[in-house]
């Protein structure tokens, strides 16, 4: 359910480039991503002919380097510039934040957990519910999610649609004419709490108490932006993998 594995999924998908997809168990995450030597401890890590990359601002370079067409940098050097910025702000300002807004209230459900895990294989789901009190303290660890900080978070992301309101411009994208990086990133990033169709669904309904959060939230521009840009530039991208 990782926006950031959705932020590469959407790059790998827009750019028709082949590929096969792996996930784990969440709690996972770190000891798989330091076993793999990606240069991270998080997810996701993509293997290209044998070499690793991780963070999904590295992965997105290295698309853009060997698979050009469609780009997701502008030419324009200011705009290029403009747009890593964005998707600077967007990975390091909203993320993390929105991370603990969901996992908060999703962590209070076993059942929800097991099926944002990915789980649809029976051996995975029986194990997370196994393993739930031991995978329940590594996430909240590891993603320092508790009350406050998921309060905190709310706020963050707040500002963060805030951002995509002043940044749009008359085309509808954040940076130029064009769909970029900045444009995936921030829309992706979302993707947990908006939950387009165009996405993959996660899990079919929102913890009791995200509705308080999300349902004002659904009134602002900046919420229907981000189902636009995933009715634009995601809507057929799941049928490329391999």
């Amino acid at each position: 359910m990782s926006h950031f594995n959705e932020k590469v999924r959407w790059a790998l998908d827009y750019k028709k480039v082949p590929h096969k997809r792996r996930s784990v168990l969440p709690g996972m995450q770190a000891p798989l991503a330091l076993l793999l030597r990606g240069g991270t401890s998080t997810l996701p890590v993509i293997d290209i002919d044998g070499t690793r990359i991780g963070d999904s601002t590295r992965i997105i370079e290295q698309l853009e380097r060997r698979w050009p067409d469609p780009p997701l940098y502008p030419r324009d050097p200011d705009e290029r510039q403009r747009a890593l910025e964005l998707e600077d702000f967007f990975d390091e300002h909203c993320a993390h934040e929105l991370r603990r807004v969901i996992f908060d209230p999703l962590l209070e459900h076993p059942e929800l957990m097991a099926e944002a895990a990915g789980t649809d294989k029976r051996r995975g789901s029986n194990a997370l519910k196994v393993l739930y009190p031991v995978v329940n303290r590594a996430v909240r660890h590891q993603y320092a999610v508790n009350p406050e900080r998921a309060a905190e978070g709310r706020a963050a992301v707040e500002e963060a649609m805030d951002r995509i309101e002043r940044e749009r411009g008359p085309s509808g994208y954040l940076v130029g004419d064009s769909f970029t990086v900045a444009d995936l990133t921030a829309a992706s990033l979302f993707y947990p709490l908006a939950l387009p169709p165009e996405a993959p669904r996660v899990i079919e309904r929102a913890p009791t108490g995200m509705d308080e959060f999300t349902a004002p939230l659904r009134e602002r521009p900046g919420y229907r932006w981000i189902g636009e840009m995933f009715r634009r530039h995601r809507n057929n991208g799941g049928a490329r993998r391999a």
